[in-house]
């Protein structure tokens, strides 16, 4: 597979609204993908177009060799998303919600408690209900889904939110071994700082096109990328 993602003049319509204009972008796998811009510039619907989640109505979309235009429920076992608000059910505890998780995305069930433990998620913890949490609780339980998983796309919206400094580090230890193992990921942050160490290339959006990009200094060469007649390596 020479790309995990593969977008050509992709749009996407919210209503009669195009939260995707005709983005072209190209993402390797192993690579850290980060998306910045404004609010409203695309980043999400980049996430949520590649999870599935968000039809696109012509052009091209290929993500781990699926064509989403034509099945873009095929994908979904093979993507992890943490976006702002985490899918998890108030009413289990914590473990009952990565079991839950899990065991939907046909994963291994021996990765649940490595990654509570990974996470600080021990003890009484593990038995409370989902809803009894903290925001920052919250979000590492939904971390610790997507270690339990190990998909092969992580898409993080805003990941560093809610988390604490050992939070965010750990965040970083993460996704650094993530990618180590093969993954591909995809993060939309605000959140420079925090972010672009973690990053091979960022791009810029705004207005549902990517309207910039940079590769970063401790990347391997980035794929070919083509905003309309230019090519950017």
């Amino acid at each position: 597979m020479d790309t995990a993602v593969s977008l050509r003049a992709a749009v996407a319509l919210t209503g009669r609204f195009p939260v995707l204009a005709g983005i072209d972008l190209s993402v390797a796998p192993g690579e850290v993908l980060v998306l910045e811009g404004a609010n409203g510039a695309g980043k999400t619907s980049v996430l949520r177009a590649c999870a599935g989640l968000l039809a696109i109505s012509s052009g091209e979309a290929v993500v781990l060799g699926h064509d989403l235009r034509r099945n873009a429920s095929a994908v979904r076992r093979q993507v992890g998303m943490l976006g702002h608000a985490a899918a998890l059910y108030d009413e289990l505890n914590v473990v009952e919600n990565v079991r839950f998780a899990v065991r939907a995305a046909a994963g291994a069930t021996e990765n649940i408690d490595p990654a509570l433990e990974r996470v600080g998620l021990v003890g009484r913890l593990r038995r409370t209900a989902v809803g009894r949490l903290s925001a920052g609780q919250r979000r590492r339980v939904a971390l610790a889904v997507l270690m339990a998983r190990r998909p092969a796309l992580w898409l993080l919206d805003e990941p560093h939110a809610a988390l604490d400094a050992g939070a965010r580090a750990l965040l970083g230890e993460v996704i650094n071994e993530a990618v180590a193992a093969g993954a591909t990921v995809l993060l939309a942050s605000h959140e420079p700082e925090a972010s672009l160490p973690l990053a091979h290339r960022v791009v810029t959006l705004a207005g549902g096109r990517i309207v910039h990009e940079r590769s970063l200094a401790h990347e391997a060469p980035a794929p070919m990328h083509v905003v309309g007649d230019v090519h950017v390596a």
